[in-house]
Order: C-alpha cells, then sequence, then structure tokens
C-alpha cells in the first residue's frame, strides 16, 4: 500500500512547544518555587515563635508582621499556579450543558471578562504600590517595614496570573497564524507602554467620568481577544460588558432595592455565563465602582487587594491546609478507618458508623471538608461498596461526613467568618465541638436505620474480639497526637487559634518523617497543592471584599435593616427566609464564596434581630454545608465522583439526600434549643 503523504499539519508543533507558552510557564514555574518556599518560611517562623514564646518566654517582635505579609507573598504568587491547574472555581450549571465546540468558546469569553478585572486590579496596584515607594509609607508595626516591600508581591502576582490566564487561552485555542499569537503580547506591551508613561495621574478623557487607564485596558483586552480568539468570542466579552455598564447605569440613583438587585443579577449572570466565581464577584465590583459612585473609585480595587488578605488571622488558612495534605501523605487515615471498623463490629451499617467516626476526626485535625472528602472519598468509599454496601448508601455518608471538616474545629470556613464580622476565633471553635459532634451521632442513626430500613444495602458483619480491637487502637494514637497538637496547644494558652496551624502542620510532618511516608519531591508536592488552594480560596475573598465594599458604601446593608425592621416579621420567619435563601444560593454557588458575598447583607440583620453572632456562625456554617453536598455545584459531590470507579453522579446525590434532610432537621433544633451551640463557649467564660 503506498504510504500516507504527510502533511504540514502533522509536522506542526505542539502549541506547548510556543515561546509564549514556554515563557509563560517560566514565569509559573518561578511562582511556584517562590510560593512554596514562601509557605514553608512562614510555617517555620510561626512554629519558631510559640517555642521561643512557651518555652524560653522571649515572645519575637517580628513574627506576626513577618508571617503575614508572607501570607500575602503566597496568596498572590499562588495565583497563576491555581490558574495552571484549573483550581479557581466556577458555576458549571450552563456550560456542563454545551456541546465541546460551543463550551470551549464560552470558556474563552469568561476568561477574557474576568482577565479585563485582573488587568485592572493589577494596573492599580501597580500605581499604589509605586506611590507606596515614592511617599516611603511605613507599616504602624514594631518593624516600621516600607510597605512598597510586602506590597510588590501583589503586582508581580497579577501580572503572573494575567500570564497564566493568556497561557490557557493560547493553549484552548491556538491561533493558526503567526501573527495572530504573536499579537497580544505586541498589543499587551504597548497598553504597558502608555500606562507607564501615564505615570501615577489619572488622564480624563472626561473630568469624573472617564479615565485613560481604563480605556486602554479595555481596547487592549478586545483587540488581544480578536487577535487570538476572533469576532465570535471577543464581541460577547464586549457586549457582557455594556450590558453591566448600561445595567448599573440604569439603576445608579434608583432605590436600595434595585441597586441590590441589579447587582446580584450581574453577579448571578456572569456565574452563569462560567466566569470564575471570584473574578464574577470582583468584575461586578469594578464595574460598580465605575458607574454606581459619585466618580470612578478604582484605587479601591488595590485596597481592598492588600487590606482584605494583610490579616494575621487568615494565615491559618494555608498551615491548616498543609497539615491535612500531610495527614493524607502520611497514611494513617486507613489505619484510623481500620480500628473504627473493628469497633463498630456487627451494628448495622458498622462500616457506616466507622466512616462518619473517621471523618470526625479527621475533621478535628484538618479543618478542611475538601480534604476530608478526598482523603476518605479514596479509601472508605471503594472499601463499603467492595465489602458489599450499596453505592448510594457508600458515597452519601461520605459526602455527608466530609461535612463535619467545616464545623468540627479546626474550621476554615468558621476562621473566615471570625475574621468577616469580628467574632473571636477561639469561641467559634469551641462552638463548634458540640454541634458537630451530635451531628455525627444523628449521621451514624441515620446510617443505622438505612441499613434497617433498606434491604440489601448491608451485608452481615462479621463481630471482632476484644483482642483484635485493643491492637487495633495503636491505629488511632497518630490521630491523638495530632488533636493534641492542634487542640491542646490551642486551648492550653500555648499556641493562639492562628498559631494552631504552624503547629498542626509540624506534627503532621514530623508523624511523615517518623513513618518515612514522605520524600523531599512528596513534600514540595503537597506545598503546591497548598498554594494552589490557599491562593484560590483567598482569591475569593479578595473578589467578595471588593463586591461586598460597593455594597457597604450604597448602604445596602442598612437598608435591608431597616426592611426587616419596618416589615416587623417574627424572627423565625427572618432566619427561615435567610436559611432558604442560603439553600438557593448553595445549590449554584461555592460555599465559602456565598458565605462572603452574603455576609455584608445578613450579618447585620442577624445581629439587628438580636441574635448572638457565636450561634450564627454555626448555622452559617450548618448551612454552607448543606451548599457542599447539594447539586449541582456541590463541590464534595464531584471529588466523590472523580475518586469513584464510575459511580454515577445520580447514585450519590440520592445518597446524600437524607443526610440533608437530618442536616435541615438539625437546624431547626439549633434554633429552638440554641444552648447547643452557645453551652460550651459560656463555660470558657
Amino acid at each position: 500500500m503506498p504510504k500516507a503523504r504527510a502533511t504540514s499539519r502533522d509536522h506542526a508543533p505542539s502549541p506547548a512547544s510556543h515561546p509564549i507558552v514556554r515563557g509563560i510557564d517560566t514565569g509559573t514555574q518561578f511562582s511556584e518555587i517562590a510560593g512554596v518556599a514562601v509557605l514553608l518560611i512562614m510555617t517555620a517562623i510561626v512554629c519558631y515563635e510559640v517555642i521561643s514564646r512557651f518555652v524560653f518566654n522571649a515572645p519575637t517582635i517580628w513574627v506576626t508582621e513577618i508571617s503575614t505579609y508572607l501570607f500575602v507573598a503566597l496568596v498572590f504568587l499562588g495565583l497563576a499556579v491555581a490558574q495552571r491547574a484549573g483550581g479557581h472555581i466556577q458555576v458549571e450549571i450552563l456550560i456542563s450543558t454545551l456541546a465541546e465546540p460551543r463550551r470551549e468558546r464560552l470558556e474563552a469569553v469568561g476568561q477574557w471578562v474576568g482577565l479585563l478585572f485582573i488587568a485592572v486590579a493589577g494596573w492599580r496596584m501597580a500605581r499604589f504600590n509605586f506611590s507606596e515607594w515614592v511617599y516611603d509609607t511605613r507599616d504602624w508595626g514594631l518593624l516600621a517595614t516600607p510597605q512598597w516591600i510586602p506590597e510588590l508581591p501583589v503586582t508581580l502576582g497579577y501580572l503572573l496570573f494575567i500570564a497564566a490566564v493568556l497561557r490557557d487561552l493560547f493553549l484552548a485555542r491556538p491561533p493558526e497564524k503567526p501573527w495572530r499569537a504573536w499579537a497580544t503580547p505586541v498589543i499587551a506591551g504597548v497598553a504597558l507602554l502608555a500606562l507607564v508613561l501615564m505615570g501615577d495621574k489619572d488622564v480624563w478623557l472626561v473630568r469624573g467620568a472617564l479615565d485613560a487607564g481604563t480605556v486602554i485596558l479595555c481596547i487592549g483586552v478586545f483587540l488581544a481577544a480578536l487577535a487570538w480568539n476572533g469576532p465570535s468570542v471577543a464581541l460577547p466579552v464586549l457586549v457582557i460588558y455594556l450590558a453591566l455598564g448600561v445595567a448599573f447605569e440604569m439603576a445608579h440613583g434608583a432605590s436600595a432595592f434595585w441597586m441590590g438587585a441589579t447587582l446580584v443579577g450581574a453577579l448571578l449572570m456572569l456565574l452563569v455565563l462560567g466566569v470564575r466565581v471570584a473574578l464574577a464577584m470582583g468584575v461586578v465590583g469594578m464595574v460598580a465602582l465605575y458607574i454606581l459612585m459619585p466618580q470612578p473609585q478604582l484605587p479601591i480595587l488595590a485596597d481592598r487587594s492588600w487590606t482584605s488578605v494583610n490579616t494575621f488571622t487568615l494565615t491559618a488558612i494555608p498551615t491548616f491546609v498543609l497539615m491535612g495534605s500531610l495527614l493524607v501523605r502520611s497514611g494513617v487515615t486507613t489505619e484510623l478507618f481500620d480500628a473504627l471498623i473493628r469497633w463498630f463490629g456487627r451494628t448495622p451499617g458498622g462500616l457506616a458508623h466507622a466512616t462518619v467516626g473517621a471523618s470526625a476526626v479527621f475533621a478535628a485535625v484538618s479543618g478542611s471538608s475538601l480534604a476530608t472528602a478526598a482523603t476518605l472519598g479514596s479509601v472508605t468509599a471503594p472499601e463499603m461498596v467492595r465489602r458489599g454496601y450499596s453505592r448510594r448508601l457508600s458515597y452519601g455518608v461520605v459526602a455527608a461526613g466530609a461535612t463535619l471538616g467545616i464545623l468540627i474545629p479546626p474550621s476554615i470556613a468558621m476562621i473566615i467568618y471570625g475574621n468577616v464580622v469580628g467574632a473571636p476565633i477561639t469561641v467559634l471553635f469551641m462552638a463548634g465541638v458540640v454541634p458537630g459532634l451530635v451531628l455525627a451521632a444523628l449521621f451514624m442513626a441515620t446510617a443505622f436505620f438505612w441499613a434497617l430500613v433498606v434491604p440489601g444495602s448491608t451485608p452481615k458483619e462479621r463481630a471482632y474480639g476484644l483482642g483484635e480491637k485493643m491492637h487495633a487502637l495503636l491505629g488511632i494514637f497518630p490521630f491523638l497526637f495530632l488533636i493534641t497538637a492542634v487542640l491542646g496547644s490551642l486551648y492550653l494558652g500555648i499556641a493562639t487559634p492562628t498559631e494552631a496551624g504552624a503547629v498542626g502542620a509540624a506534627a503532621a510532618l514530623l508523624l511523615c518523617l517518623q513513618r518515612r511516608a514522605l520524600t523531599l519531591k512528596g513534600l514540595y508536592e503537597v506545598a503546591v497543592e497548598t498554594v494552589k488552594v490557599t491562593a484560590f480560596l483567598m482569591l475569593l475573598v479578595v473578589g467578595a471584599s471588593i463586591f461586598s465594599w460597593v455594597f457597604d458604601f450604597l448602604r445596602l446593608p442598612r437598608a435591608a435593616v431597616e426592611a426587616v425592621t419596618e416589615a416587623q416579621l417574627a424572627p423565625w420567619m427572618v432566619m427561615l427566609l435567610i436559611g432558604l435563601v442560603y439553600l438557593a444560593l448553595g445549590t449554584i454557588i461555592e460555599s465559602i464564596s456565598m458565605m462572603l458575598m452574603t455576609l455584608s447583607v445578613t450579618f447585620p440583620i442577624v445581629v439587628a434581630l438580636g441574635f448572638d453572632p457565636i450561634w450564627f456562625g454555626v448555622v452559617l456554617v450548618l448551612l454552607i454545608e448543606i451548599g457542599l453536598i447539594t447539586p449541582p455545584v456541590g463541590i464534595v459531590l464531584f471529588i466523590l465522583r472523580g475518586l469513584s470507579d464510575g459511580v454515577p453522579l445520580k447514585a450519590i446525590v440520592m445518597g446524600v439526600l437524607p443526610f440533608i434532610g437530618v442536616m435541615l432537621a438539625f437546624i431547626v433544633l439549633l434554633y429552638a434549643v440554641p444552648e447547643i451551640a452557645t453551652w460550651l463557649p459560656a463555660q470558657m467564660e
């Protein structure tokens, strides 16, 4: 047979080998290495502070300030890393239903829409950074640090983030002609040069209404989208921004209700179109700052980027994530599960009870529902199915158990809640203990009745002797060690809630080393994963901070409180409405995003009605827990679907529905008996 004739396409180089992509990959690799180094240094110096203060009674004057600055660098240098790994969260309601070509086109539209926000925020941050250097602004802390130094990674991080987004756009739909491939870098270079020549002063095209810098960036992004993806992508990007501008202009000067409805409607529109959640909040906030204010207030983008993350309290998040990742690497979770299996023995649904127990223990050391779901979803669910449990019960109980990760302390969600509303983190942690244990018991009871009521859902379990049970307890000791390190150091006053995460990460590292379960390569991989998770969580904080600043400036929270007060609704009716709103949002929006974008409105209402902020923190966490396991967005469901061997999403959803009912009933119980959440914190006083 004659050989097929080779074509130029057969010899075309891979898009990943293009100089543009390779150059961006080099920058992203730099940010990854820098992020890992910053994470490990930050964790080390926080541990040093704890030891120096507790053992030698010699507290430092620099750790708090330096670790906070390192955290800021970790967050923004990690944005590009998270982008490359696909870590930034989006709502896939519409995108998941489209055929591949349309899906790719809509994805590109969403990326370009978000890119304009990143570009404007990066430009404003660079100007802010430059002015801090010119005026030699210094921190109020004991070190009097020149502020341009810790702010520089924010500017650099935004630039690397822009490059990472452009890389993904290039790889998704590579331009066919060489001149098109190089058009976007040239456009970016020209725009950057024009902005540099403008300096740090606004050049107004229309005084108080239109500045040249924003126009340059808008034109640059549109031309870049046109060059790389053509009019089928560039025109929808233009239409989206024009629609936002027209809608906000029409809402300008309207009632608080209509302005709030316009903001929320615009946000929901962007989320449905697939714009990443954090960037959607940023885009809405940016357009509102430009149109709904008396005059454009774009410097707020830089201010919120810096101040929303420059908080020592939030440094606990990466250390808790690091601890959970190290714990997974150590392999002790499998031993814990085996130990619980032996102790629950022949109880109907015994393996399900063991899964809930393992979830509760793991939650007590990781603080993350996602880490709990990833760990137990790869260990316990397949084991339950292998032993004859139904897939619905197996994955339903794992999904439900994973939600305990943000209720039982330490809890990343509670850290963020406390930071936003000003509630003490330690008290919030204590408030979550009893509800977490009660909810775990209710999950076990649900599995017990499931095993009794649904024939064939569970196999006949074997009994274990006392000797086997006692030997299995050895598998629990590593967890006791970690719980002692984290909660013991916290409640004995050795470490603050913020420092406890670093102590736990160090303890988890020692455990991995003792078990020879970690290499240098493994440590690097764990650190990279931590950088990625931290970056996408904190970008949500930045986007929500910008979004909520607009709400606060327009006095929408105050208007909401006044409306509720004037309506004279019973407190239980208001709480019911708030709960229904959160349950509805939980079906389409990721949990932390939902909490951050709504607290500026719901928290003042709750406080005005006289509810305890600590109690509301527990209720709110329960509501967003339900969001984690509610389709179509419930991220825990997708984690379990990805870890399962062909188990359909429908089976996982059907399995988790009874547990959602239990959680809703428990929220009602918490309203009727608030002491379930407030009793333990009251004992601390």
